[in-house]
């Protein structure tokens, strides 16, 4: 019998790893929002994409679970941002890690056995097994207690995203989506119910201040400055992902999130500018090559890390936060649903 390889989670600080924290930050979240979390869910089950942020849980607060609880399936793929990918030197190629089960808060999440369905039916080319990415990486990690939460049977498959170019991007994806679109065939399962995708991306990463020396605050950091940045955010999503999903629509979102002389380079910081489209353009061919209803976005909510709300309290759980929320540094929050 094969020996379970663990992958332990990498932010012990800002997520939660005990089932205990998880229970009290979903209590304290329901106590403030419980109306809204509950309808929200209630009326929309099964949803077959979702792009989630991945911040501490004390600022995304609600926005977790308002959206997660949708996510009704018992697989689910996951598309993650590669934070560490340049300083790793990987690009250009889907990463997938070895690991059998992932450390959560209510015990190890097993990794889906169409991971190895999936490696084994991509070409060569496409893909990298890279254990040490996936390790250091924690916008997957961030999304599995919340998925585990509202389902204890859970299984998962981690994507990582890093650079590429667009075109990269849609040779990759159509690749991927047949492989998939096989697998669910072959396993005669029904999108929504017996699996699902969620993409992994924080939005705009604003400011002047602890970026690592980087100015991202296009629009000042006072008070207009953030009014602007978040009514740029807004017109983003509009553009981007409300109604049906279209190759069009990703390709508009790299041109605001892209620098177009250097597809490396920010141009508006949305961290996940990779696995977003890659996320979407995946589950776009794959309802072609499944002949499935098209997908059809909308907005659940948008918040940032400093917009205001209450901040979830985590200190006396043994959290805490991993960055200020503060005009010149905050964090944009788009939470979005395809069914």
């Amino acid at each position: 019998m094969a020996q379970n390889m663990i992958r332990t989670m990498v932010d012990t600080v800002g997520f939660a790893t005990k089932a205990e924290q998880m229970d009290k930050v979903m209590e304290r979240i329901e106590k403030d929002v419980v109306q809204s979390i509950q309808k929200e869910a209630s009326h929309t089950p099964g949803w077959r994409l979702v792009i989630s942020p991945h911040d501490d849980y004390t600022y995304v607060g609600q926005l977790y679970p308002e959206l997660l609880k949708n996510v009704t399936a018992k697989t689910v793929i996951i598309f993650g941002v590669a934070h560490f990918a340049q300083k790793l030197g990987v690009e250009n190629y889907l990463i997938f890690d070895t690991h059998t089960h992932w450390e959560a808060p209510y015990g190890n999440v097993k990794v889906s056995p169409i991971r190895e369905e999936i490696i084994q039916e991509l070409p060569k080319d496409v893909y990298q097994i890279n254990d040490n990415m996936q390790k250091s990486e924690h916008s997957v990690e961030a999304i599995v207690p919340f998925l585990q939460y509202f389902n204890r049977n859970i299984e998962i498959v981690s994507i990582l995203v890093p650079h590429m170019t667009y075109d990269r991007t849609e040779q990759l994806s159509k690749a991927l989506a047949e492989v998939i679109g096989k697998v669910v065939k072959k396993n005669k399962w029904e999108w929504g119910k017996d699996f699902a995708i969620v993409v992994s991306s924080d939005a705009v990463h604003y400011g002047d201040e602890d970026w690592g020396g980087q100015n991202f605050a296009r629009f000042g950091t006072d008070t207009e400055g953030y009014q602007k940045a978040v009514k740029y955010e807004y017109s983003i999503i509009e553009e981007c992902f409300q109604n049906e999903i279209t190759p069009e629509k990703m390709k508009a979102l790299n041109k605001h999130t892209l620098n177009p002389a250097n597809y490396k380079i920010y141009n508006w910081t949305w961290c996940g500018r990779y696995s977003i489209p890659c996320g979407v353009l995946t589950s776009y061919h794959l309802q072609q090559f499944l002949s499935a209803e098209p997908l059809k976005g909308k907005l659940v909510s948008y918040g940032t890390s400093f917009d205001g709300r209450k901040h979830i309290p985590v200190d006396d759980l043994g959290m805490g936060v991993t960055a200020p929320a503060k005009l010149r540094h905050w964090v944009g929050y788009a939470s979005i649903g395809y069914v």
